[in-house]
């Protein structure tokens, strides 16, 4: 679909109305400078049990595991990423996708590591 200049309101509600298929391509955070050296592309679609190291807000350079991606609201959780409310309970926090970046990848599934092949540039250049 060729997209011509909108207002940047239309462009917000594209995003949040958007089906969850497509929601789950804005769930896509940098790689790390040596994963990226590695796997030769600039970034990848988080998932579950990837490693990410928090790089924006007040959470700044703690890292953790994944432990629930939430493509509804287009936010992750991050073990160890809580906060302690007024009853006494910890709740996680959630975290936009855009505050990470990706440090271990998880590469479990099959799919994902032939979408890193077919990402992947020549690293010889």
């Amino acid at each position: 679909m060729k997209q011509s200049v909108t207002k940047p309101s239309t462009s917000r509600k594209r995003r949040y109305t958007a089906p969850n298929h497509l929601k789950r391509r804005y769930l896509s955070a940098p790689l790390s400078p040596s994963l990226r050296a590695e796997h030769g592309t600039r970034s990848m679609p988080i998932v579950q049990d990837d490693t990410v190291s928090i790089t924006k807000g007040d959470r700044k350079l703690s890292e953790g595991r994944v432990l629930r991606v939430d493509v509804k609201d287009c936010r992750l959780y991050v073990e160890g990423v809580t906060r302690t409310r007024m009853d006494g309970s910890t709740v996680q926090i959630p975290i936009k996708p855009e505050n990470v970046m990706i440090t271990r990848l998880n590469l479990n599934d099959q799919w994902r590591r032939k979408t890193l092949e077919r990402k992947s540039f020549s690293t010889e250049e």
